[in-house]
């Protein structure tokens, strides 16, 4: 999908500085505390030479997921590893892409797997396409380990600090008082294990939904019926 000059600008980084990243009140402690450590800064320094350097970043907004899922809401944690690096696609949510752009396979089997699990026709939005916003309003947090990407490099960004604020997020929906969901779809999310108190949370493992290797076990995705394990879950800890 070709974007006009103004869109194209619209959907990449233009700036290095978190005041203009809102996120809701309840995750400002610790994105500030982040931000002002060395590697926070390190971080911010990094993306703002690349950006001077003429690279193009993507998402616009790094830390949506903060703004449209506070704290309190999260009832589902889904993790993916770095945002979509194809322009116009990332929209700063795991998985999602923005109104407009094509589905790509993995959030394919997505659907499709809530479709097998759930019964639901896909996509259940608004509007058709691939925008998890709904979601994401709605309590489930999609939140990527890594925030950022360079267009055409996958895993472009990773190990330049955003790691370590992403840490500090899960380990927080751990230690928050209600009792969440956690989706973990393949190794680099299954990673973030250690940081998920398992006596007071459910973690639910599969492989990536990627087509490489949703069909693969020992932990296929297509098949997996997160969905419905965790919508049951949840439902039962929100009564106790």
């Amino acid at each position: 999908m070709d974007l006009f000059p103004e869109e194209a600008a619209a959907a990449c980084l233009q700036t290095a500085d978190p005041w203009d990243w809102p996120v809701a009140p309840d995750w400002q402690p610790t994105v500030d505390q982040f931000f002002g450590s060395q590697q926070g800064q390190a971080l911010l320094a990094f993306l703002k030479r690349r950006i001077g350097e003429g690279v193009v970043v993507f998402p616009p907004q790094p830390l949506r997921a903060l703004e449209l899922t506070p704290l309190h809401t999260v009832h589902t944690v889904i993790l993916g590893q770095d945002p979509y690096h194809g322009r116009g696609q990332a929209e700063g949510l795991a998985f999602s892409v923005a109104p407009g752009q094509p589905v790509p396979p993995s959030l394919r089997n997505i659907f499709k797997e809530r479709q097998r699990d759930l019964g639901e026709a896909w996509p259940v939005h608004p509007e058709p396409g691939g925008s998890l916003v709904a979601w994401a309003q709605q309590g489930t947090l999609l939140l990527n380990t890594c925030l950022t990407v360079e267009e055409g490099l996958a895993n472009s960004h990773q190990g330049q600090g955003w790691e370590t604020l992403t840490d500090a997020l899960i380990a927080q929906v751990s230690t928050n008082l209600r009792p969440v969901a956690f989706m973990l779809w393949g190794a680099a999310a299954q990673k973030k294990r250690s940081l998920i108190d398992e006596q007071r949370h459910l973690i639910l493992c599969a492989n990536h939904p990627s087509p490489l290797s949703a069909l693969r076990g020992p932990e296929p995705f297509i098949g997996c019926s997160h969905f419905s394990r965790a919508q049951k879950w949840c439902m039962e800890h929100e009564k106790s």
